[in-house]
């Protein structure tokens, strides 16, 4: 990978455990970089190999199914005519021939939609609980299980998270900008972590990260090896769709290796805020984030990068 970072929210600009929604002109609702052939041919591998973990759907959902993929079929050869085009009634992706005839696959609309994109997607229906889970296509899990969170409210799903389960005042403020969000006005947020590897389906809970090989829980020993760590960036996007009425909510993966911001010019700054914002957390989020015994290390590892003497350093 030798790209830089497109998105950087570790610079203070999304802080981790508050909402942060911010308007999204529609025009850039969905994403696409270099990794675009590679994921897409990831999601399908993952489709093979883990079927029952990565796609749920409530019946009573083809409705809705069917309206995120009419959007995206009518968004993509439009935004991205390099990557997309309309052949009658088909939408060819160019580059990838095993979707050819994906319309005609006896496949729910959601599966098929989720094959087109990197995005995972998720759709949200209001219920007398709140806001639940009904429907998704979820093959880059960010430390976290589709069937676990299928059918429950965003409440329940965000318990483990500090400060937003059930009765909390965040769990509340989700529910009303759920309810408010308007048809044509989407917004976005931005998510962070740390892993050890590049891999993007990630179901396992951070605090339970384990090495394939080994078997044992993964650590970094050093600090040369925590600045060989992966930065994973969610960009989130929510959008209430016209008919349904339900809510489409998106999430793409970034996964960029910790070395990339020497590349930077701003690395210096990148870096020790990136460092400020580790050092912030407190000891139940950094239990979540799966970094209580390697925030030191990650830490050290920026501020090197930052160029901060050891005088310097906290």
């Amino acid at each position: 990978m030798t790209h830089l970072p497109i998105h950087t929210p570790y610079d203070g600009s999304s802080k981790l455990f508050q909402i942060g929604l911010k308007p999204l002109d529609l025009r850039n609702w969905i994403e696409i970089d270099e990794t675009f052939d590679f994921q897409l041919a990831e999601k399908r591998r993952i489709y093979a190999e883990h079927p029952d973990d990565v796609f749920v759907a409530e019946q009573g959902t083809e409705e809705a199914q069917a309206e995120v993929l009419a959007l995206l079929s009518e968004h993509l050869p439009a935004r991205f005519p390099e990557r997309y085009r309309r052949e009658g009634d088909r939408l060819i992706v160019i580059g990838h021939p095993e979707l050819e005839g994906l319309d005609a696959r006896k496949l729910p609309s959601l599966h098929k939609a989720s094959l087109l994109v990197q995005e995972d997607l998720i759709v949200m229906r209001r219920g007398e609980e709140g806001w639940r889970l009904a429907a998704g296509s979820l093959c880059f899990p960010s430390s976290w299980l589709l069937t676990e969170k299928f059918g429950k409210p965003m409440s329940t799903i965000h318990e483990p998270v500090p400060g937003f389960g059930p009765g909390t005042r965040n769990a509340g403020l989700i529910d009303r900008m759920f309810d408010k969000l308007q048809v044509g006005q989407p917004v976005e947020r931005f998510n962070w972590s740390i892993q050890a590897g590049d891999a993007l389906y990630h179901p396992l809970s951070n605090a339970g990260r384990i090495d394939r090989a080994t078997g044992r829980p993964i650590r970094f020993p050093d600090v040369e090896a925590a600045a060989r760590a992966f930065i994973r960036v969610e960009r989130q996007t929510l959008r209430k769709l016209p008919v349904s009425g339900d809510i489409l909510f998106t999430i793409r993966i970034h996964l960029d290796p910790i070395a990339l911001l020497k590349g930077r010019p701003d690395r210096a700054v990148l870096a020790a805020s990136f460092a400020g914002q580790l050092m912030a957390l407190d000891a139940e989020q950094l239990d979540y984030k799966g970094l209580t015994a390697d925030r030191d290390r990650l830490v050290e590892a920026l501020e090197g990068m930052a160029g901060l003497s050891r005088q310097e350093r906290r």
